[in-house]
């Protein structure tokens, strides 16, 4: 979940999105008095529909008979992630199997709701092989020519919202081991802000193929 599942959201002045980190500009009275949501009533429906909750967590799809490994975060933006330990799971035999990589392990996908260095640095460690993430809403008031002026985390501007390389943020068709990161720049806008400038709402489709 993200930091707006927990918490009512509120009026905070914009100039403090232009900080290193726009939470130091948060006042501390206001932040008690945000009333909280009934995140847990939605965990719970979500989970009984047949959702795999990642709240720093792992767990498996099985998808036409493929396994494919997850692991997740709760939101970094709030400092609610706790970065799951590795999983005991048998390596698997299939060789024929296009979602596994070159040493047969299962492909291994990554989510978190900020994308923040920390998270992103444990993911690539761990073997994931590409992460989901949102929270920046691509910028969401972007100059034409130079892009974004934030992304409300430690996320560099040039991946304020789609496909790039983690650690490396080029995609010049080489083969690399570097970890995909695809940021989606979302369909919303905060509502003390309903405008986008630059920035158009999208919903990503990603398609993904075997290597080579």
């Amino acid at each position: 979940m993200g930091d707006h599942d927990y918490r009512t959201t509120v009026f905070k002045l914009p100039t403090r999105y232009l900080r290193r980190d726009p939470r130091s500009g948060d006042d501390p009275e206001q932040e008690a008095a945000v009333e909280p949501l009934p995140w847990r009533e939605v965990r719970d429906l979500q989970a009984d529909a047949g959702w795999v909750n990642l709240t720093n967590a792992r767990g498996n799809l099985h998808v036409n008979g493929r396994r494919i490994e997850l692991v997740g975060v709760d939101d970094p933006h709030v400092d609610r992630d706790a970065f799951p330990p590795p999983a005991l799971v048998p390596p698997s035999t299939d060789d024929g199997d296009p979602l596994l990589d070159r040493a047969g392990r299962p492909l291994r996908l990554g989510l978190l709701h900020a994308p923040y260095r920390r998270v992103l640095e444990a993911m690539a460690a761990d073997g994931v092989q590409l992460a989901f993430a949102g929270h920046t809403h691509g910028g969401q008031l972007c100059l034409p020519g130079y892009g974004p002026l934030v992304t409300n985390c430690d996320l560099d501007r040039r991946r304020a919202s789609g496909l790039s390389h983690w650690p490396d943020a080029r995609l010049d068709g080489r083969e690399t081991d570097a970890m995909f990161l695809h940021v989606s720049a979302g369909l919303g806008t905060s509502p003390y802000t309903p405008v986008r400038v630059a920035c158009r709402p999208e919903a990503t489709l990603l398609t993904l193929l075997p290597a080579g």
